[in-house]
């Protein structure tokens, strides 16, 4: 099934998720491989070195150093990678409440990383946005 393209219909029907648990990042130096224990929800390889998501626990439990303590919230409408518009509007909403945000964007869906302490407000602002447009 292919991903939906028109911004008003990926609004509408985004239908955030809070997920569980706290997720930090990481860095390894470009040549350091991550610890065998981690299942990283993300690993990203750039030059200056490897960028990893995990749970905070993990980082603790591994003793890797690690910034940016966040919640994850699921955008749960199937996007297309080549949707326009979508994530600009959804980081434009945050960012008026205040809220800053790192997104990745999956095969299926887009997800949001937001300060932990503001994950409830983050969604509340989400949801508000979605509603507002029915």
């Amino acid at each position: 099934m292919e991903g939906e393209r028109h911004l008003r219909a990926l609004l509408l029907n985004m239908t955030p998720e809070l997920q569980d648990g706290v997720f930090v990042f990481c860095c390894l130096s470009p040549g350091e491989a991550p610890p065998a224990a981690l299942t990283p929800l993300m690993l990203f390889r750039e030059r200056k070195g490897i960028t990893l998501i995990v749970r905070r626990e993990e980082a603790e439990q591994a003793g890797l150093s690690y910034q940016f303590a966040a919640r994850l919230i699921t955008l749960s409408v199937h996007s297309a990678l080549d949707a326009v518009g979508f994530l600009a509007a959804v980081t434009t909403a945050l960012a008026a409440a205040g809220i800053s945000v790192n997104a990745v964007s999956a095969f299926h869906h887009d997800h949001l990383f937001v300060p932990e302490v503001q994950g409830e407000q983050a969604l509340s602002v989400l949801r508000e946005m979605s509603h507002s447009l029915k």
